[in-house]
C-alpha cells in the first residue's frame, strides 16, 4: 500500500509542470469524480465546499475529519488517478491535529492536500504565517514518516478574502509564500485573483508551481498556461453549477409542470454503466 501511495504520490508532483497546467475539474463524490477521469482528468480533486454540501454541511470547516475522510476514501478506491484532498485549513485546531489528519489522508488513499491559512473563527481572515507554517510542517512530518511524498498545495487567500492593502497584497502573499514553502509545501494556490499582471508577478516570484482558481468568466487555460500556471482547478464552481440546475429544474417542475431545464447528453444508463465499473 505505501508503495502504491508513493509512486501514485510521485506521478501527481510530475503533473506540475508551469506552462503545461493539470486541470483540475473538482469532483465531491465517486460520480462526479468518475466522470472527470472518463472526461480524461490526469488527476482528481476534491472541492471542500461540494463536500460538504453533499454531506449536509456548510463549507469553511463545517465537516468533521471523519466524514471528510470517508469521502476522500470512498473517491480514492473508485478512481484509477491520483486524488489530492481539500482538507481546508486541516480539521484541527493544532498543528498535531493537522498531522493527525494528513495520516487519515494517506490512509484513505489520497496523495494531496490543499492547506488554506484562511480561518473561520473570528479572530481574524487568515493565520499568522509563522502559525500557518507551523501547520504546514506538522502535515509535512506526518507524510514523511509515512514514506509517501504527498504533494501538499498550501493555499493563501489574501485575494480571496481580500485581506489587508491592495497595494501591499501581492508583496504580502509572496512573502507567504516563501515561509509556506520553506515549512515544507510543495506547491502554493492563490484563488481570488486572475489578474495576468499579478499571475505573472506571482509566477514569477513563487519559487514552486502556481495553483490558480477558474469558474464563469475566467480565462481560458491555454491563457493561464502562457503565464506560466502549473496547475488549475475549478473549485466550487462545478458543483455550484450542478445544484443550481438541481434549483432551477425542481423550480420549473413546481410552478410549470414542464421538465426543459433537464434536458442534457448524459443519460441515466451512460451513468449507470460509470457507476457500475469495478
Amino acid at each position: 500500500m505505501t508503495s502504491s501511495l508513493h509512486d501514485s504520490a510521485v506521478l501527481l508532483r510530475s503533473l506540475h509542470v508551469p506552462g503545461r497546467p493539470l486541470i483540475l475539474p473538482n469532483a465531491w463524490d465517486v460520480a462526479t469524480a468518475r466522470l472527470a477521469e472518463d472526461a480524461g482528468a490526469s488527476a482528481i480533486a476534491t472541492t471542500s465546499a461540494g463536500a460538504a454540501w453533499a454531506l449536509g454541511a456548510a463549507d469553511g470547516d463545517r465537516l468533521d475529519r471523519d466524514r471528510a475522510l470517508d469521502l476522500v476514501a470512498r473517491i480514492a478506491a473508485a478512481v484509477e488517478v491520483p486524488v489530492t484532498a481539500d482538507i481546508e485549513s486541516g480539521y484541527a485546531d493544532e498543528p498535531d491535529g493537522v498531522g493527525e489528519t494528513v495520516r487519515g489522508v494517506l490512509a484513505a488513499g489520497a496523495v494531496g492536500i490543499n492547506l488554506e491559512d484562511a480561518r473561520y473563527d473570528g479572530d481574524a481572515p487568515l493565520r499568522a504565517p509563522a502559525e500557518q507554517a507551523e501547520r504546514i510542517a506538522a502535515a509535512r512530518a506526518a507524510a514523511d514518516a509515512a514514506g509517501v511524498p504527498l504533494y501538499l498545495n498550501a493555499r493563501i487567500d489574501t485575494y480571496l478574502r481580500q485581506v489587508g492593502d491592495p497595494a501591499t497584497r501581492l508583496r504580502d502573499t509572496l512573502d507567504r509564500a516563501a515561509v509556506y514553502l520553506a515549512a515544507g509545501a510543495d506547491g502554493v494556490f492563490v484563488p481570488g485573483t486572475l489578474d495576468p499582471e499579478v499571475l505573472s508577478a506571482l509566477v514569477a516570484g513563487v519559487d514552486a508551481p502556481l495553483n490558480v482558481l477558474v469558474g464563469p468568466g475566467a480565462p481560458a487555460v491555454p491563457a493561464l498556461a502562457a503565464l506560466g500556471v502549473a496547475r488549475v482547478s475549478a473549485g466550487s464552481s462545478i458543483a455550484v453549477a450542478a445544484y443550481a440546475l438541481a434549483a432551477r429544474s425542481a423550480r420549473e417542475l413546481l410552478t410549470d409542470g414542464t421538465t426543459t431545464s433537464l434536458t442534457g447528453d448524459l443519460g441515466y444508463a451512460d451513468l449507470n454503466a460509470l457507476l457500475a465499473r469495478p
